[in-house]
Order: C-alpha cells, then sequence, then structure tokens
C-alpha cells in the first residue's frame, strides 16, 4: 500500500510553493536586471527552468510579476539588515554593506512603482519595510560611537542614499556606490590620530 497524501503533506507543498515562486522572483529579478522590466516572460522562465505557464499560473499579469518581484526584493533588503549586523564586525561595517545592497536595489528598481500606477502603495510599503531596518542599522552605529551624527534620520539617509542614485546608470563616470561612500565618511568619527 502507498502512502496516503494527508494533511501532514500540506506544509511540505506550501514550502515548495514558497520555494518556487523564490525561484520565479529571483529569475525575474535577474532577467529585468538585464533586460528591464519589458524582457519577455519566456526569458524569465527560462532562467527559472520552468515552463511560461507555470510563470502565468503563479502571477496571472505581467504587473502582478513586477508588483511581486518589487516587494520581494524591499523584503530582501530589509531582510538583509538585521542579518548583517549579526554577522559583521561592526555596526558601521553592518550599515555600509547594507546601503551598497540599497543601492543595488535602487538601480535596479528606479522609477519601477510609478511605471505600475502603484507608486504611492508600493513606496509605502517601501518605507515601511525599510526605515525601521536603517534606523536599527544607524542607531546600533552611533551606540556603538561609530557614527558623529546620530541625529540623521533613517528617512533623510534613505532619500540621500536615493538622491545619490538617480541617473547613475545613464553615466559610465558616476558610481553611485562611491558618492554614497562619502556620504557614509560623512556620519562617520573620525579616528583618533
Amino acid at each position: 500500500m502507498g502512502a496516503a497524501v494527508g494533511d501532514g503533506d500540506a506544509p511540505v507543498r506550501r514550502a515548495d510553493v514558497r520555494r518556487n515562486e523564490k525561484a520565479l522572483l529571483d529569475a525575474a529579478a535577474a532577467a529585468f536586471a538585464a533586460s528591464g522590466v519589458d524582457a519577455p516572460v519566456r526569458d524569465v522562465a527560462a532562467r527559472a527552468g520552468v515552463g511560461v505557464g507555470t510563470v502565468y499560473r503563479h502571477f496571472p499579469s505581467r504587473a502582478d510579476l513586477l508588483v511581486a518581484v518589487y516587494r520581494h526584493q524591499v523584503d530582501s533588503c530589509a531582510e538583509a539588515g538585521p542579518a548583517l549586523l549579526a554577522a559583521e564586525p561592526s555596526p558601521l561595517v553592518a550599515l555600509t554593506r547594507w546601503a551598497d545592497r540599497f543601492v543595488d536595489f535602487l538601480a535596479t528598481k528606479h522609477g519601477l512603482p510609478s511605471a505600475l500606477g502603484q507608486g504611492d502603495a508600493l513606496h509605502a510599503y517601501f518605507l515601511d519595510r525599510l526605515v525601521p531596518v536603517c534606523d536599527g542599522l544607524l542607531a546600533a552605529a552611533a551606540g556603538a560611537g561609530e557614527i558623529a551624527r546620530p541625529d540623521v534620520t533613517a528617512y533623510e539617509f534613505l532619500r540621500s542614499i536615493g538622491n545619490l542614485c538617480i541617473g547613475g546608470h545613464d553615466d559610465e563616470r558616476y558610481d553611485p556606490r562611491r558618492a554614497v561612500a562619502v556620504l557614509i565618511a560623512g556620519l562617520t568619527v573620525p579616528p583618533e590620530g
């Protein structure tokens, strides 16, 4: 007699669905980063190793896929903050590494919420997820005595990085990452000499 499929398998199936969806979102993010948000769905499917029908089963429209990718990447950026804070040798290093991830996120997503016609809702989601993470990183660096400007808010810091990233993709002489390093250097406590 074969094993019966029962409720005990439901968590396994849900985990598989989440894993498959994450693979699709990662593949879509890579396709959009390489070819823009107009990348064909067949490219997303090929990167994920699935058929086009599987993509549409999870995301019935391109807009659904774009919104899911955006939210997935916001969530990934948010989850990276505490992980970096726990893994890096100092809060300032964690903040710097997280800012690099945030720059990567902005470089591939600039203008996407507005293009989807969901600018306000996605921007609110972005702020709700990322401001507290950034605030925690800034507070940890300030608490460790590594930041000389503890009055800078997470919102100001994120907006500053965002402004430094605008237009960076059009000018090969400009590296937003270097500009953000200058911003972070402006916050730090100079080493005692």
